[in-house]
């Protein structure tokens, strides 16, 4: 007698490892995909660092020129040209 049980048996079984092996998700599909996440990951964080460097520059330049913008007001009496300056002596 002939049983096609076994048959089907060891058909899906090799179609499962072609599936683990060599489809959609597969073993070196992973593999691919967790080294690219991982050098993007670094990427990120590289421009992470970059981006700070830049916005605590961007910081100083902004914080310089209000403090230059104080100095030039205060001792030497400057004014912006829409601005009259007004000098009070005690």
């Amino acid at each position: 007698m002939f049983r096609p049980l076994p048959l089907i048996l060891i058909g899906l079984l090799v179609i499962l490892q072609a599936q683990l092996w060599l489809g959609r998700g597969s073993i070196p599909e992973v593999m691919r995909l967790s080294q690219g996440l991982a050098e993007q990951t670094q990427k990120n964080a590289n421009q992470e660092i970059s981006n700070e460097r830049l916005r605590a520059e961007l910081t100083d330049l902004q914080v310089g020129l209000e403090m230059v913008e104080e100095r030039a007001r205060g001792e030497l009496g400057m004014a912006k040209s829409n601005e009259i300056f007004v000098q009070i002596s005690k």
